[in-house]
Order: structure tokens, then sequence, then C-alpha cells
């Protein structure tokens, strides 16, 4: 079942989260968050972006949530995407599916474009967002170190909706939730 998050689901997220910012480059958080401030990254959230959860048997074994690309205004209609899948449920067609419902509710909300930020190589990453549509926009070269090592990182684009002249504001996530207007989406 694909949901909307919920700050009873932060120490699930960190769960998933957690080896992948002891072990990888994936992201370059370097130290834990902890599930205290995942329940208030959640929360933070979850006013102006989606955050959504795969759930089976009442566990989470993905999430998946939109933020600003960037603070100025301008950028109103681009946000940046991110996806986690639990170790144990990876390859089975989860990230595709529940990335594939985040855009469209960031569609829905009035958003045109989205942005994946990849740390290179990444393979997997690459691969499925380039099945999702993304197409490659560029190359940060050496733009993070961890682990030992300099990484660079790509982005990808993919536009949701060609944008409108003047752009119509965009709709905060919680406002469209709360009018029920995602209830077609999430009924899966």
């Amino acid at each position: 079942m694909i949901r909307i998050a919920t700050e009873a689901d932060a120490a699930a997220c960190h769960a998933i989260y957690a080896p992948v910012v002891e072990t990888s480059a994936i992201t370059f958080e370097t130290e834990l968050p902890g599930d205290e401030a995942m329940r208030g990254r959640i929360r933070a959230r979850l006013a102006h972006h989606p955050w959504l959860v795969w759930e089976e048997h009442g566990h989470v074994l993905a999430y998946a949530y939109a933020g600003r690309f960037r603070e100025r205004a301008a950028y109103d209609w681009i946000a940046e995407t991110s996806i986690y899948v639990h170790e144990d449920a990876r390859r089975r067609g989860i990230a595709r599916r529940l990335y594939g419902r985040l855009l469209d509710v960031m569609a829905r909300q009035g958003i045109n474009q989205a942005v994946g930020v990849i740390t290179l190589p990444g393979q997997s990453s690459v691969a499925m967002h380039e099945t999702m549509g993304f197409a490659p926009a560029g190359v940060w070269p050496k733009a993070g170190y961890k682990l030992g090592r300099w990484w660079d990182v790509g982005v990808w684009s993919r536009f949701l909706s060609e944008p409108d002249v003047p752009p119509v504001p965009v709709t905060p996530f919680a406002e469209l939730a709360a009018r029920g207007g995602l209830d077609d989406l999430l009924a899966t």
C-alpha cells in the first residue's frame, strides 16, 4: 500500500536510511540523524511537498519524498526527489511504483519539473531514473567527499508538465491532501 507518511513512520524511515548513511555515498549525510530528527523532517516536508511510504503487512519498506530545489521563489515549480528502499525489499519494482506515484502527486500540486541528484556511478539509480523518463542534465565533478574519496554527482530531470506562462502557484501538499485531492492516486 502507498500512503502519506506520518510522524509515526520516523523510526521505520530511519531504519531504512541508516545503512545508506553508514556504508554508502548514496547520501552525503555522514552522521545518522536519529528518529526524532527524521520525525521533524517528515513534519516539515509535508507542509509543502509529498512524503510517501510503501507499506506491506504493517511494515514500511520504502519511502520517497520531494523538496525544494532552491530557496528562491522563482524555483517554486521544480522539486528535488529522493527515494530509499529497505535493503531486503529491493529488486521488486517497489521503487518504480512508489517514485511514479510521487511524481503523479507532484504534478497534481502543479510542480512541473522533478530533479534527481545521484552520486555517480549509481548505476541502479541512473537506470531507474531513465526508465521513469528522466534525462541527464549535468554532472558536478568531485562534489562531495565521503568514505575516503571524492564523488561526482549527476543531475537528472524530468518535466511533469509544460510550464504555464505565467505559472499558476503550486498547491502546498498539506492543502491538497486535506481537501482529498490525492484519494484517487493513493488508492492502490
